[in-house]
């Protein structure tokens, strides 16, 4: 029997992939993944916009809620989560759906990608070192054996993680990077990118920020903060909910933690766009077309 296609809805932030997503599965019967680092952890709901269980209709939705706030998402984790979980979608004759903004974990699912090794130790080490010097010393030795990573990377915890990886492979960490090539076990495999012109999508961004306020965002992240959100070590970084913290604290005003929220989100999604254009496997719509979900229909169909 053919196996049913894996549908990836991809794209930035707020341009209606998980609305889509729920729509195409009560055609096509279909369950959907989700593929938010973020939407991984409980009580993260509102900041992460997370479906509530009235907006999932009754379908499926898998990989959402699965952690608690302590621990550290991994890449290599979330492969075989959803890599099991779209066999078991396509196991019942339902089209597996995977939703999501995270690129790196939508190509985890989907292509073939190679994780290199870690060393508790060693990353303490380094981890040591940058607390007493600073990253500096760090991002030359980087510079020196990876030139492309040293470039690239802005975030302490990832140039570390980019040294680790060199002193125990002697390979660069760009080189672990994956090749748009599919997993020869998920194909078929059809990928939708939404795409909003830019003005556009920053209204909706600041808009669908707003909203959060309004919805309870802020006592959201008061109860997260009351277990131990600001020491979790993935889910503190989640934009706005630092945002938030900061207000809480007293560093920062609301509307200043507001403003700051919409302009990391708009600074996030031109990342987002710049990572899932570059993937000439993806087919984009425009999500506010009165005949997208037709056009993401056919495009299953003949796939």
């Amino acid at each position: 029997m053919d196996k049913q296609p894996v549908v990836a809805f991809v794209g930035a932030t707020a341009t209606g992939k998980t609305a889509l997503a729920i729509a195409l599965a009560k055609v096509l019967g279909g369950e959907i993944i989700n593929a938010d680092s973020m939407q991984f952890y409980r009580g993260m709901d509102i900041g992460t916009a997370k479906a509530t269980v009235d907006e999932r209709q009754g379908i499926a939705h898998h990989l959402l809620d699965i952690y608690d706030l302590q621990v550290d998402a991994s890449v290599a984790t979330f492969q075989t989560l959803a890599r099991t979980t779209i066999d078991e979608i396509r196991s019942r004759s339902q089209a597996p759906i995977l939703t999501g903004g995270s690129g790196l974990y939508v190509r985890a699912a989907l292509d073939t990608l190679e994780f290199p090794p870690t060393d508790r130790a060693l990353r303490q080490g380094l981890t040591a070192q940058v607390e007493q010097e600073g990253i500096g010393p760090l991002v030359d030795e980087l510079r020196r054996v990876d030139p492309a990573s040293a470039q690239r990377l802005q975030d302490d915890r990832r140039i570390i993680r980019a040294i680790e990886v060199h002193r125990l492979t002697g390979r660069t960490f760009s080189s672990f990077m994956p090749k748009r090539q599919y997993h020869p076990d998920i194909p078929p495999v059809v990928q939708i990118g939404l795409s909003i012109d830019r003005p556009h999508l920053h209204e909706r961004i600041e808009q669908r920020v707003y909203n959060m306020v309004e919805g309870g965002w802020l006592e959201e992240v008061e109860n997260l903060q009351a277990h131990g959100l600001e020491l979790a070590p993935t889910a503190s970084r989640a934009i706005g909910y630092r945002q938030m913290l900061e207000h809480l604290s007293g560093t920062i005003s609301l509307q200043e933690a507001i403003d700051s929220t919409i302009v990391s989100t708009r600074r996030f999604a031109r990342r987002q766009e710049t990572w899932f254009k570059a993937d000439p496997r993806v087919h984009w719509i425009d999500p506010q077309s009165d005949h997208a979900l037709a056009d993401i229909i056919r495009l299953v169909e003949s796939s």
